[in-house]
């Protein structure tokens, strides 16, 4: 057998074979070229890649002119005369070429390219922009792309893996035979073959002797690629066509360099390859052969335990011992259950799976020409299925059994289950009856609940005449059992006669139940209307005591003593009341007397709550007590506050004398200081000096205003917040003299700002004087300000011509806050203005401009030498810097004269 699966295996291996080598002779005269693979002029200009193919591409050819005995040194230079060029392709390919010309002339050259370049093109290949011309000349870029395209054709082209093209069949072999190797991911062929590790993996899958990859680091592509090159020129015979550093340092080294390169390591190892696919079939024939036993192995194993269980299963399924016990019958039920539902499925699964494993193996042994499958005598599948056929019988007569015996107990049980519900439910329902109809609840109750109770009893004696017909139903069924002669019918008839005895003490209990019932009923409705009538009078009464202890509690607030007289008067009033209050308590506690004298003689046991009041005879009594105890506290606290309302009184009285006496004179003095304000006569420093006499007076009358507040704040201390003899309020005094002291030091400023003012615009003391005439005269509210209206007719009255658009110009120099009103020291700044004499912005600019000598900015270093030191720093901080000549000429600070 294992003769037989190698044989086959080793035909399987050679066909592909044949069949790969026809596909390429059927190919061969097609383009093998893809516009991927077209020579890319461009990409050459990049001197890197330019220099990696140079020397790639000459180590190549070299490697096969080897062969010929020759080699060359300058790409570009050594094939100018095409014969070196038609050497390399008669080596390559093995075939002959026609003969070269012999001649050193141009034409001789051009020539012998040609017939190179046919040959190339006899092979299937296009050549694109490549002339024998460009080749003779010895152009670089044209020699290059020539030579890769006799690589692709020569030494890439043959390279298939599962029908992909040259340049992807090459990449996925790289890709197979790195994949187990770590840091090796090759997904191209430039950056991926740049730390040397990939190329160390391709020699060391195939020659493991080679190279210790376990040693090889990440970190050392140079050192990397140096080993893989060295092994690869020393042992298998293929030359150094790239340099470690150009790899290393080229950010993308040049793809068909690496894919030149690596391209020797397939042809190198494509023995190896034919070998590794011929082991993958002859494993995969050995796979079948034992896939075939284990199926074998199986179907022997489920067959033998198939027919187990069901050898098992029949004898049990063949028991037809019937039971006593309908739970006993159930549970065999129950297992039948358990079988149908949980054992036998899983044995219908197995016997359906055995059935498909055995077809399955007849039909993959018969693919593989081997002999049909034959089982163990006594297993074949009709065997299995001939048992299966004997275990359903067995089965259906089984499960008929145990529904007839099921139905054969179900009328005893259900009979009995009956009894048992009957019984529990009436013993539910007396459970706890008797003891309740023993109670004696009702001699401790109130009336409310006595008639409660006796509607309860009412309703219980109801229940209980619909109970008798359960009674009866379960004697009757008691009977029945008896007669089926029930398996437990001792136990029965117990329970039946105990039902029937508790049923006849119910009966009696109940009847003595109702007369003592309504026995207590009669002499409660006695005591309650006793209670109504404790109830009815104790109310108003506790409710007058209420009112009268919230009276003698109440925190009273009285400012006279007036008020205090009032209320020890109506003190005085509810103590005469009180007699009469103490013999309404007495009537009320009177009717509790009688209540308990009741309840004593038949013995009743009183709850101690009266169901019409929450007020009990205590209440009363403590209630009564606290009245008492307020009333001479009440007395107390009337006599304390007479004393401290007289008290009082003084202090308003002290406090009214003074300020009756400062606020006059701060009114005195403030229409005072408005005269003088006003008056046109004397000079401005005799008005100075009148007013800094009237500050000083008011300085000096200080102290009778602290003396005051003293005053003031024992009034507060004592909680007196009004004073009927004065109008003056500390509040109103403080104002007051805070605005005095206000209008002298504003009365004063304005004369300042008046001196100054005539001064600095030279007015004389007679202009002053008109000045303050005319705008006393338009002054009408006489305050020292005058509304719009007033002072348009006081600058007509002085020979302005005024226009709507002048007006409003003037008042935005006089009333520059939108106020609404014009001020002296406003009025007087317009008029110097309009006469004096100052120096305006373009005089002042002007003169800057003299210092500028006439530029439109002024430097540093002109502001510090023509000003003082301290005008020129203030100058140079508040000016900005004149950007259009800063802009131009960085070394110098210039300042714009347009800030002056």
């Amino acid at each position: 057998g294992f003769s037989y699966l190698l044989g086959y295996g080793i035909m399987m291996a050679v066909e592909p074979q044949a069949q790969y080598n026809t596909s390429y002779m059927m190919s061969e005269e097609h383009q093998y070229m893809s516009p991927e693979d077209e020579w890319d002029r461009d990409l050459l200009l990049d001197p890197a890649w330019e220099k990696q193919q140079r020397k790639t591409f000459t180590a190549w050819c070299n490697s096969h002119l080897r062969k010929a005995g020759t080699q060359i040194e300058n790409i570009e230079d050594d094939f100018r005369n095409g014969l070196k060029l038609m050497l390399l392709l008669e080596v390559i390919s093995g075939e002959r070429l026609p003969k070269p010309d012999k001649g050193k002339m141009r034409f001789h050259k051009i020539a012998n390219v040609n017939k190179a370049l046919d040959f190339i093109c006899s092979k299937g290949v296009k050549l694109v922009s490549i002339g024998a011309e460009e080749i003779v000349d010895g152009n670089t870029k044209m020699t290059l792309g020539m030579i890769w395209t006799i690589i692709l054709r020569f030494a890439i082209q043959d390279i298939s893996v599962e029908e992909t093209s040259a340049k992807e069949g090459l990449l996925l072999w790289c890709q197979r035979k790195t994949a187990p190797y770590r840091n090796v991911n090759v997904q191209n062929f430039h950056i991926s073959w740049k730390d040397g590790l990939a190329l160390c993996a391709l020699i060391h899958r195939h020659r493991p002797d080679l190279i210790d990859y376990s040693k090889l680091r990440k970190d050392d592509p140079i050192g990397n690629l140096n080993t893989a090159f060295e092994v690869a020129e020393k042992y298998l015979d293929i030359p150094k066509m790239l340099d470690a550093e150009d790899i290393v340092n080229t950010p993308k080294p040049d793809e068909k360099a690496i894919m030149t390169y690596v391209s020797c390591f397939y042809h190198a190892f494509a023995g190896a390859e034919q070998a590794e696919t011929a082991a993958n079939r002859i494993c995969k024939v050995l796979a079948v052969n034992q896939e075939n036993e284990k199926l074998m192995e199986e179907y022997e194993k489920l067959a033998s335990e198939l027919l187990e269980w069901i050898r098992k299963t029949i004898p049990w399924l063949e028991n037809r011992m019937a039971e006593q016990q309908m739970k006993a019958m159930q549970q065999k039920l129950e297992d039948f259950r358990d079988y149908r539902r949980i054992h036998k499925p899983p044995r219908v699964q197995e016997k359906c799976q055995l059935e498909i494993n055995f077809n399955t193996l007849q039909t993959k042994l018969r693919l593989s020409n081997r002999p049909a499958f034959m089982p163990s005598e006594g297993k074949m599948v009709s065997d299995i299925a001939n048992a299966w056929k004997g275990l359903e019988q067995v089965e259906k007569g089984y499960e008929e059994w145990l529904l007839t015996e099921i139905r054969r107990l179900e009328r005893l049980d259900h009979l009995a289950e009956k009894f048992k519900q009957k019984c529990s439910l009436h013993q539910s329902w007396t459970s706890g009856k008797e003891e309740l109809l023993s109670m004696k609840d009702y001699e401790s109750a109130s009336l409310m609940e006595i008639r409660a109770l006796m509607r309860k009893h009412e309703a219980f004696e109801s229940d209980l005449a619909a109970h008798q017909d359960r009674v009866e139903q379960i004697a009757a069924i008691a009977q029945e059992l008896n007669e089926l002669d029930y398996h437990d019918a001792s136990s029965v008839n117990a329970r039946c006669q105990g039902i029937c005895d508790q049923w006849d003490n119910l009966g009696t209990l109940t009847q003595k139940r109702r007369d003592s019932l309504e026995r207590v009923e009669k002499l409660w409705e006695t005591i309650d209307q006793l209670y109504l009538e404790f109830a009815k009078r104790a109310a108003p009464f506790n409710n007058w005591m209420d009112g009268a202890m919230e009276d003698l509690q109440d925190m009273f607030i009285v400012h006279s003593t007036e008020e205090i007289h009032s209320l020890i008067t109506a003190h005085d009033q509810f103590k005469a009341t009180l007699p009469e209050a103490d013999k309404e308590r007495m009537a009320t506690m009177g009717i509790q007397s009688e209540i308990v004298k009741i309840a004593q003689t038949y013995g009743i046991k009183l709850s101690g709550v009266n169901p019409y009041t929450n007020l009990s005879p205590q209440d009363i009594t403590n209630k009564w007590e606290a009245v008492k105890h307020l009333v001479p506290l009440r007395d107390q606290m009337l006599q304390e506050e007479v004393a401290r309302q007289q008290a009082n009184e003084r202090l308003r009285r002290q406090f009214a004398a003074q300020a009756n006496i400062i606020g006059p004179w701060i009114q005195t003095k403030m229409e005072e200081i408005g005269h003088v304000s006003v008056d046109i006569a004397g000079s401005l420093e005799e008005q100075m000096n009148n007013l800094k006499q009237y500050e000083q007076n008011i300085i000096n009358y200080k102290c009778n205003i602290d003396k005051l507040e003293g005053d003031h704040q024992l009034s507060q201390e004592s909680l007196i917040f009004d004073n009927k003899h004065t109008n003056y309020t500390m509040e109103h005094i403080r104002v007051g003299w805070e605005q005095l002291l206000t209008t002298i030091a504003r009365t004063i400023n304005e004369v300042e700002n008046q001196i100054l003012t005539r001064d600095a615009k030279g007015i004389s003391q007679e202009q002053l004087n008109e000045f303050r005439a005319s705008f006393n005269h338009f002054d009408r509210k006489r305050n020292g300000m005058m509304d719009p209206d007033d002072f348009r007719a006081c600058l007509i009255s002085m020979g302005y011509d005024l226009g709507e658009v002048e007006f409003a110009r003037i008042m935005t120099l006089v009333d520059s806050n939108n106020t609404g009103v014009v001020t002296f020291q406003a009025f007087i700044d317009f008029m110097t203005r309009e006469t004096a004499e100052t120096d305006t912005a373009d005089q002042v600019m002007a003169s800057f401009k003299i210092l500028a000598s006439d530029k439109a900015y002024i430097t540093v270093d002109e502001l510090r030498r023509e000003l003082p030191a301290e005008q020129a720093e203030y100058c140079i901080s508040r000016m900005t810097r004149y950007t259009e000549l800063q802009r131009s000429n960085r070394g110098c600070l210039y300042l714009s004269c347009n800030d002056l």
